[in-house]
């Protein structure tokens, strides 16, 4: 995919705004409350009908009140489900209202629950789940009941979940479903006859998140690669399964290395159906959308997913507003098996998009984070990109050996727990021997990034020749680290400087007459410079083109060209956004002006000869069309499929598809 899938996103933008626009935070919202009560375990007795796509369920929850007196708690259940009653240990009917819009339920305790003791509620519920329409968050297909493939993932809140993606839990798990289907979930499995039905168990007895299950038919293809046997649910070929199976293995054997021992050394791997998102991950389980599916594995896919029986399965966050050491975990858990097994160099690219979407919104410290709603583009860039570019800076800080220890010591530590950022700076302080306190301030409780300005005079010694300069940025309380690297007239030199506060001097002896001093060159710290605005620009643009809204989008691709007029990629996304408007004539003067530009990246030169050529096919041009479609062949580049769509209009002028208004 052409800049890792963000070629198409503007062409796609009328499906796009249906999936995105609903999950972005809603005016006014505000964090969750902190729970009052701590769930162990659930026992869930549920009847799964795929043929009426219906599930009945009785769900025992086993909890300790974690307040004094408690005589209310709050419980997320999806609104698909019709909730009969809820009943305590003794049998007594508790009072519970809904709220629809936030899929909550809240109930009222007839009497007080003290701090410490523990007490049982059981729900009953049936109802259709359908996909995604009740979903908690809409537009997003976490549960769908067919008769082909159902599957009931955690985030659908399909039992009643307390403190989603905090309260960590041990399950049992008893799923009826007709004869010839079969139930995959996590933990021990047990299969009993009742009649014409298959009960299965699972019994999860350490507290995760062993809340999601699939049905299927058929039998599994398993793959068996360097010890690591991964089971295939998949609509796929043997050479698929084969292929899949081998990454997995590496990607398992690697973090095994890497991290510790998992939950599990084996994965079960279930093809869901559009609408669901590219990847979820539960304990021994990886749920995998049709698009994310190919001939060939989509490999940082499978690193982040896998990565996640570690982070979120084998540790969690204390509160959302810890998110970002999960999320930013496993983002960089990508990074990490790209870097091993295809060199430093290989992942340049990839942390250089993680900084440019982590810089894309304002968002508010990651410490804050709980205010952004879950699966928005907001939550992610913050949580995810944030967090891994903070993971990549730590690394820096503390030096590679010591952050090596860090990745195997907080499975150690924090194993089947949960874990909040201070512990994680404590643990990183215990293995380095560094206060860093100041970089989990700026990181973590602050927002910004530094833009470095500096400037040097380079005076001769009797020994050589010293550069005396200053680095000079806008954050008041920031201090990091920070490398310069000077071009000499012999071997170029590095050094490490401290930047602190608005302005740092400093001073550097050299043997070599130096002729250039560069700031960061390896791109390690988070900030801005001239390169890195104009990309975060076309960013916001893209995300903005996505969700339908193109006035937003070309106003911030035009702070992108504000910044480089020859940039081709700000060229070529507005002349996508005229193109989508039928404005032919600007469209062309903006896809000529991407022809033209710093091509960068290369791929918008093809991509520019195919939208020209459709122009001009829809102009009633073909023979101008023809030359520049051809023109696109003439470039080998086949990014995204770019030389089969050009040889498809080579063959048949393109169509423009007209709306029905």
């Amino acid at each position: 995919m052409a800049g890792k899938g963000t070629m198409s996103r503007t062409m796609l933008a009328a499906a796009a705004t249906l999936a995105l626009a609903a999950v972005f935070p809603a005016a006014g919202q505000t964090e969750r409350k902190a729970p009052r009560i701590d769930v162990q375990k659930y026992v869930v007795e549920a009847e799964v009908n795929p043929r009426t796509q219906s599930i009945t369920a009785k769900v025992d929850v086993e909890f300790t009140a974690v307040d004094d007196n408690v005589t209310s708690a709050n419980f997320e259940l999806n609104n698909a489900l019709n909730l009969t009653r809820v009943v305590d240990a003794s049998g007594q009917q508790i009072g519970a209202s809904r709220n629809q819009q936030d899929s909550s339920v809240r109930l009222s305790f007839a009497t007080p629950v003290a701090k410490g003791k523990g007490g049982r509620l059981t729900f009953l519920y049936d109802g259709r789940l359908t996909g995604q329409e009740d979903s908690p968050v809409f537009g997003i297909k976490f549960a769908a009941i067919g008769p082909d493939v159902s599957y009931l993932m955690y985030p659908a809140r399909w039992f009643p979940v307390n403190d989603y993606t905090t309260d960590r839990f041990a399950a049992e798990m008893r799923i009826t479903v007709p004869s010839g289907y079969r139930v995959i979930g996590s933990g021990q499995e047990r299969l009993d006859q009742a009649g014409d039905k298959n009960v299965y168990t699972f019994s999860f007895t350490r507290p995760s998140f062993p809340g999601s299950i699939a049905v299927v038919r058929g039998e599994p293809r398993r793959v068996t690669s360097s010890g690591v046997t991964t089971a295939f649910y998949l609509r796929e070929t043997k050479a698929m399964a084969d292929a899949y199976g081998d990454e997995i293995a590496k990607i398992m054997t690697f973090f095994t290395a890497t991290f510790g021992l998992p939950f599990s050394s084996s994965l079960t791997v279930i093809e869901t159906e559009s609408g669901t998102p590219n990847g979820y991950s539960a304990p021994g389980l990886l749920f995998l959308a049709p698009k994310a599916i190919g001939k060939t594995p989509n490999v940082r896919l499978l690193a982040n997913q896998v990565s996640r029986q570690w982070w979120g399965g084998l540790v969690s966050p204390t509160t959302r507003n810890h998110m970002w050491i999960e999320n930013g975990l496993a983002r960089y858990s990508e990074v990490l098996y790209n870097e091993q097994a295809n060199g430093p160099a290989s992942v340049e690219g990839d942390l250089r998009d993680t900084y440019v979407e982590a810089l894309t919104v304002d968002n508010p410290p990651l410490i804050q984070d709980a205010r952004l709603e879950d699966y928005s583009p907001e939550f992610w860039a913050s949580t995810a990109a944030k967090g891994s570019a903070v993971f990549n800076m730590l690394r820096y800080v503390i030096g590679e050996a010591n952050f090596q220890k860090l990745l195997k010591a907080i499975p150690e530590a924090y194993g089947w727990k949960n874990l909040n950022t201070d512990d994680l700076r404590k643990l990183s302080e215990d293995i380095s021997q560094q206060n860093l306190q100041g970089f989990f301030i700026q990181w973590i409780e602050s927002s910004g990034a530094p833009e470095f300005k500096m400037e040097y005079t380079v005076f001769r010694t009797q020994k050589g020749f010293r550069v005396m300069g200053k680095i000079s940025q806008d954050l008041d309380t920031f201090r990091m680290p920070v490398d310069l690297k000077i071009e000499t007239e012999g071997n170029p030199e590095e050094k490490r400087v401290e930047v602190s506060g608005t302005s740092s001097e400093f001073v550097i002896d050299t043997f070599g007459k130096p002729k250039s001093v560069t700031i960061d060159p390896s791109g390690k710290v988070l900030r801005f410079n001239p390169k890195m605005r104009e990309a975060v620009a076309i960013r916001r643009g893209e995300q903005f083109a996505e969700v339908g809204d193109f006035g937003e989008a070309l106003k911030e691709y035009q702070k992108a060209l504000d910044v480089n007029r020859t940039s081709s990629l700000a060229h070529y996304r507005v002349g996508e956004l005229f193109f989508l408007q039928n404005n032919f004539q600007s469209a062309a003067n903006e896809f000529r002006e991407a022809l033209n530009g710093d091509e960068e990246p290369k791929w918008t030169s093809v991509w520019s000869h195919i939208y020209l050529g459709k122009i001009f096919d829809v102009t009633g041009q073909r023979e101008r069309a023809l030359n520049e479609y051809k023109q696109a062949l003439r470039t080998k580049d086949n990014t995204q499929g770019a030389l089969e769509e050009a040889g498809k209009y080579v063959e048949k002028p393109y169509e423009r598809k007209r709306s029905n208004q």
